[in-house]
């Protein structure tokens, strides 16, 4: 079966497990094969006897979609099958969207509407605050998965290219994190509801990145995201004692 070109990764073959099956997880040496005059056939998985990966040949918006709902298959091949680097930039975009909304209740709770340069130099000042604490609640939420993984499944996390995997595939599916911008620019009076909406879906998200990167049961993720909210909490807790708005 020919593929269509803007589909098809840049490199057909790699080392021994390099890419994975988007079907049962196992390692493959080559996603497709490249017969020359413009027609490539997609690998087959020796276990499962499946498309080692189908969604070479998909387009971007369908793969977008299945990630959306968190298919293992769509998580897989974005994670194990492509280069995607940019997990550094989508958390920093994450965080301040997260500390826009957060500085933008703060304003709405605030009564003082003087324009004076200073007023305006502390609500800048304000925004950074938030977006630090955001930062250390995340950092925390991550600490406390990495360390429940650790303890419950220590062969998992021997090497530090399992624990960037593990790091890029919590970054990357917390993306629902993005929706907190026009929740609040479209607001009305179900705003918190979507919130909550918001931040179930993007645990959910993270759920299904640990999954399919450790290839674990259902069990044991959603144990590390409530020991990593844990530990978010007492963050939150702790800086509610030192008297911050947060």
């Amino acid at each position: 079966e020919a593929l269509r070109g803007r589909g098809a990764l840049s490199c057909a073959m790699a080392a021994p497990g390099a890419y994975r099956c988007v079907e049962c997880n196992r390692e493959a040496a080559e996603l497709y094969r490249d017969y020359q005059r413009g027609v490539l056939r997609l690998s087959i998985c020796k276990s499962c006897q499946k498309p080692v990966d189908k969604y070479i040949e998909y387009d971007p918006v369908i793969i977008l979609i299945n990630a959306i709902l968190c298919k293992a298959q769509a998580y897989r091949h974005i994670l194990f099958n492509t280069k995607i680097n940019i997990h550094g930039k989508l958390c920093i975009f994450c965080l301040l969207c997260e500390a826009y909304l957060r500085w933008l209740q703060l304003q709405d709770s605030s009564q003082n509407i003087d324009p004076d340069d200073l007023i305006r130099y502390a609500k800048e000042w304000d925004f950074y605050r938030m977006f630090g604490i955001a930062s250390l609640e995340q950092t925390s939420f991550l600490v406390g998965i990495f360390l429940t993984l650790w303890w419950m499944r220590p062969e998992m996390m021997k090497t530090k290219s399992d624990f960037i995997l593990l790091l890029k595939a919590l970054l990357l599916s917390s993306y629902g994190k993005l929706l907190l911008i026009p929740a609040v620019i479209w607001e009305h009076d179900y705003t918190p509801l979507c919130l909550v909406f918001i931040k179930v879906f993007v645990l959910i998200s993270n759920s299904q990145a640990i999954r399919v990167t450790l290839n674990l049961n259902r069990m044991l993720p959603w144990l590390a995201i409530f020991f990593g909210l844990v530990l978010e909490n007492s963050v939150i807790s702790l800086f509610q004692k030192m008297g911050w708005d947060v």
